[in-house]
C-alpha cells in the first residue's frame, strides 16, 4: 500500500512539473512575441516617418502580416496587461499571444476584427472585465481604442460569432468557464466598439 501511495505522489509531482514547465514555456513565448511586436511597430513607424508621409500611405487598406507574425499589441488597462497580437488562430499562433483570425479585418478597416486567446495564458482574469472597460490595439499604422459594450457566452462549436457586421467591432473570444479544467465547452465573447 505504501508503494502505491509513493507512486501516486511521484505521478502527481511529474504532472505538476509538466504543467509548470508548459506554463513557463508559454510565458517565455509570449514575452518574446511582445518584444517582436513592439519592434515591428517601431520599424513601421520609422519607415513611415522616413518616407515623409503625413498620411498612413494606404497602410490601413493594404496591411497583411505573415502567418504567425507578431505585428501589433493589445493593451487591457483594467488588467494592466499588454499582449502581442499574432497572425492566425491555430495552436502555434495562440501559444505566442493573442491570435488574429486571418479572415477578419484589421483596425481601421470598418468591419469585424476577431481576436482569440487562451483563458489560462493571455486572457487570465478576463472574468474581471466589465461593460465600459477599454482595449487599445497598437498597429504599425496607428493606435485604436475600443470600449466593451456587450458580452455573450456561446457553445464551443458556435461559429455564428464570425460574421460581417457592417461596422468596426473588436470581437475577442476565449474559452469559458474561466476556471474549467480541460477543454471548455463554451466561449466567452466580448464586443468592443471604437471610442471616436
Amino acid at each position: 500500500m505504501k508503494r502505491i501511495g509513493n507512486l501516486l505522489i511521484i505521478t502527481g509531482l511529474i504532472v505538476l512539473g509538466a504543467f509548470v514547465y508548459q506554463l513557463m514555456a508559454h510565458e517565455r513565448a509570449q514575452d518574446k512575441s511582445l518584444v517582436e511586436a513592439k519592434a515591428y511597430i517601431e520599424k513601421a513607424e520609422r519607415e513611415w516617418l522616413h518616407a515623409g508621409g503625413d498620411e498612413d500611405g494606404g497602410a490601413v487598406e493594404t496591411f497583411r502580416p505573415d502567418a504567425h507574425e507578431a505585428f501589433a499589441t493589445l493593451e487591457i488597462p483594467k488588467l494592466d496587461r499588454t499582449i502581442a497580437v499574432v497572425e492566425g488562430t491555430n495552436e502555434e499562433a495562440l501559444k505566442n499571444g493573442v491570435g488574429h483570425l486571418s479572415e477578419s479585418a484589421f483596425p481601421g478597416q470598418n468591419e469585424q476584427i476577431l481576436l482569440s486567446g487562451h483563458r489560462d495564458t493571455v486572457f487570465r482574469n478576463f472574468g474581471e472585465l466589465e461593460i465600459g472597460d477599454s482595449f487599445i490595439v497598437t498597429m504599425p499604422y496607428g493606435k485604436f481604442t475600443y470600449e466593451l459594450k456587450e458580452t455573450e457566452i456561446v457553445s464551443a462549436d458556435d461559429t455564428s460569432v464570425i460574421r460581417k457586421m457592417g461596422e468596426e467591432v473588436l470581437v475577442i473570444t476565449t474559452c469559458y468557464p474561466f476556471h474549467y479544467v480541460g477543454s471548455a465547452p463554451e466561449r466567452f465573447v466580448i464586443y468592443a466598439y471604437p471610442t471616436t
